[in-house]
């Protein structure tokens, strides 16, 4: 479960209703609702399969 880091929406997505991606300051998604960004951390587990974790130690102002 995601949660966005805008303090005046802080709406919960699941993987499913975000999309992840790279828009030059890492790997992050943009909340459906009030287009903030919110960044994630990938991980590759030893069988393959991908994870993300939202990075929840990032001011949402501050660019990476």
């Amino acid at each position: 479960m995601f949660i966005c880091r805008n303090q005046s929406c802080g709406a919960e997505w699941a993987l499913s209703d975000v999309v992840i991606k790279n828009e030059g300051q890492g790997l992050l998604f943009r909340c459906p609702m009030c287009g903030a960004r919110n960044y994630v951390e990938r991980h590759d587990s030893p069988e393959g399969e991908v994870s993300y974790e939202q990075i929840a130690d990032i001011d949402p102002k501050t660019k990476r």
